[in-house]
């Protein structure tokens, strides 16, 4: 079932959240670990994010490098299948990104998606890999996020790259992208992140799902600024409960967010790990409330790896 015709028959705010693949040489039992406990709350769909290949270098006795392309994290295609075998009361949002794909890889992909019967597609640009400054498209490949909703868009009318095939089928994605409560580190400022991402609308992307952010004033605030743009879809808010002590640094450099004050001075009061990782708990319990007092379409969290945390904020919100 499609994301947005869930969204439209709800009489609730729905659960939702998002997976990692496992490490390379990991079993997918790790996913079920993190899916399982979550189950007693009827999430709506579950989304299962992509990574494309990096450079490393391995150094020899000799002193040479060698130059070597893995892929850390391998399996989206195959996750996602399993999911919905298993799972079958959920419906799966794989991730698709230009880096790494040409259009025809992209179409082979979107062709896999639609023979297992995955109706819904989350389409992102994705960052640059770590070995690189900036984000590089592959040979014949999309640089923007809205040139990829748009090849998803051309297939759900039966359009695909060669011209010349006849008697196509017609996919039937619902497509999804990516929005920044607190602009994307690329925009020079919200106003232009916001026409960007009305693009994406335009080319035929049917929800949104928000960059995690800790305070609820920038989503409400970025919310409004979408309406204004004429843009109406499902906005749906992103969160990531804090769990160490190193994420109150490392988030927003990654991430490029702002920690409320009030949470920095909570979390900066913990003696240890298993304290920041009750204080970001209660601050998603918090957070989550407030934006379910305001009928947000869809809690949706962020598991990257662990569940727990989740867990009980679940248990106290749905």
């Amino acid at each position: 079932m499609r994301v947005i015709d869930i969204i439209k028959q709800a009489d609730k705010t729905l659960f939702s959240f998002e997976l990692l693949p496992p490490l390379r040489g990991n079993s997918i039992a790790s996913i079920y670990k993190v899916i399982d406990p979550l189950m007693d709350f009827n999430p709506s769909f579950i989304n299962v994010t992509y990574h494309q290949e990096e450079v490393v270098y391995k150094k020899h006795p000799s002193g040479l490098l060698e130059k070597k392309t893995i892929r850390k994290r391998p399996g989206t295609v195959a996750i996602s299948a399993a999911i919905k075998n298993k799972y079958t009361s959920v419906e799966v949002v794989p991730h698709l990104i230009c880096g790494g794909f040409s259009k025809e890889e992209t179409e082979y992909a979107l062709i896999d998606f639609h023979y297992l019967g995955i109706d819904n597609i989350l389409a992102l640009r994705g960052d640059a890999p770590k070995n690189l400054r900036a984000f590089q498209p592959e040979g014949n490949g999309h640089s923007y996020a809205n040139d990829l909703v748009s090849q998803i868009a051309e297939m759900n009318n039966g359009k695909f790259l060669d011209d010349e095939m006849q008697h196509t089928f017609k996919t039937n994605f619902c497509i999804g992208v990516a929005g920044y409560p607190e602009k994307h580190i690329e925009a020079p400022n919200m106003a232009t992140d916001l026409t960007y991402l009305k693009k994406k609308i335009d080319a035929g992307a049917e929800f949104i799902i928000t960059q995690m952010f800790f305070d609820n004033t920038k989503y409400f605030s970025f919310v409004d600024a979408c309406r204004k743009e004429g843009i109406s879809v499902p906005i749906i808010p992103g969160m990531k409960p804090i769990c160490t002590m190193r994420e109150l640094t490392a988030l927003p450099q990654i991430f490029y967010i702002d920690i409320p004050e009030r949470l920095s001075k909570e979390i900066q009061k913990c003696t240890s790990n298993e304290d920041v990782f009750k204080a970001g708990i209660e601050w998603g319990i918090e957070q989550s409330k407030e934006l379910l007092d305001n009928g947000v379409p869809v809690l949706h969290y962020f598991t990257v790896g662990i569940s727990e945390n989740i867990r009980q904020i679940a248990k106290a919100i749905f």
